[in-house]
């Protein structure tokens, strides 16, 4: 019994999900300049290597020490292209944007700022919509160094 009546709620909060993650859009600016992102708001659904060192939005930035900064940025695109629900929507010389979709239909921005003299690639992830990303954000930055720092090791 239990069942049948979760079944048709269960569906309308998929679909209803789904159709608010589809209707996001991408913010309407990413950094502030070459080297700087644009803070992440006050909501905890957002991480980045810019955030002060002390705070709960910090995360380390990818590092690549001992390549250069092509050979990083062809790892970092390789690490995107192979991830499970990305999409790389711009790739420049310094900065890439890549979009994560959920399978309920969210879409949550990564974005990358290759620093060649510090030999750091910047990272900032953050959902479009919500309050809470129950850490997800992180979680992915995480699962991306592990990727990029294995293939950088076998490229160097």
């Amino acid at each position: 019994m239990f069942r049948v009546l979760f079944k048709p709620f269960a569906t309308a909060i998929v679909m209803a999900t789904g159709l608010v993650g589809c209707a996001s859009s991408p913010p309407k600016q990413f950094t502030r300049s070459a080297d700087e992102f644009t803070p992440c708001s006050s909501a905890p659904h957002c991480v980045s290597s810019q955030a002060p060192r002390d705070g709960s939005k910090y995360v380390e930035p990818l590092r690549f020490a001992g390549a250069t900064a092509a050979a990083a940025r062809q790892a970092l695109l390789k690490t995107l292209y192979a991830a499970e629900g990305a999409k790389v929507e711009r790739a420049e010389n310094r900065f890439v944007h890549a979009t994560f979709r959920t399978t309920v239909g969210f879409v949550d921005d990564v974005t990358f700022l290759i620093q060649p003299d510090a030999q750091i690639i910047d990272v900032k992830s953050s959902s479009r919509i919500g309050y809470y990303d129950f850490n997800v954000n992180r979680r992915r930055v995480e699962q991306l160094r592990a990727r990029f720092d294995a293939l950088l090791d076998t490229a160097v």
